[in-house]
């Protein structure tokens, strides 16, 4: 990326240290020196600060990093994380028709072999969420979003929604309570037959 050497470039151009510019965009010393290196990535708010303290556009600020960016977001999207997702959904769907065959038919091996099913299902859930991580794939889209003319608050609604740790879990638990409560109708409704 190339916003590394503009941001350093620009806070000597200014004569600033790195903890005066973290003072004036709310940031760490850390955060700032971080970025330099190249080893994060400003977040929008930090890229409208810098922006403003430059007097520069992001365009500008940003310069050749968003072509980048595009190609990550599309890197990781088209290729990996669909796969996992596909896998994962298979493996669900497996898993959810085995476990309340089995049950029914108190085949201890058929149960057996769905959790483990649903257990290689959440891997994959693991791996999407990693690759997200990973890549860094939601603050590229808040800068890609806001290039292409979005306003902050739904940039801002989509990263406060990222922020939340616990989603990932209350999802894979929600998902195992609807699994468990259609695998009890699918046994019922063999029972009934």
């Amino acid at each position: 990326m190339n916003i590394n050497n503009t941001i350093r470039e620009q806070r000597n151009k200014l004569s600033l240290s790195q903890e005066e510019l973290g003072e004036r965009i709310y940031v760490t010393r850390q955060t700032i020196s971080s970025w330099e290196n190249g080893k994060s990535y400003p977040d929008i708010n930090s890229l409208i600060l810098l922006s403003q303290v430059f007097n520069m556009t992001i365009d500008n600020l940003a310069k050749g990093d968003l072509e980048i960016m595009e190609q990550t977001i599309e890197k990781t999207d088209i290729r990996e994380m669909n796969r996992y997702a596909i896998l994962m959904g298979i493996g669900y769907v497996i898993a959810l028709v085995l476990l309340p065959l089995s049950w029914y038919l108190g085949f201890i091996p058929g149960i057996v072999v769905a959790a483990l099913v649903f257990a290689v299902a959440f891997y994959f859930a693991c791996k999407v969420e990693k690759i997200k991580k990973q890549y860094d794939v939601q603050t590229y889209r808040e800068i890609v979003a806001f290039s292409k003319g979005e306003t902050l608050d739904e940039i801002a609604k989509i990263r406060e929604s990222g922020k939340r740790k616990y989603q990932t879990f209350l999802i894979f638990v929600g998902s195992a309570i609807v699994g468990f409560v259609v695998a009890l109708a699918i046994i019922w409704i063999l029972r009934m037959v």
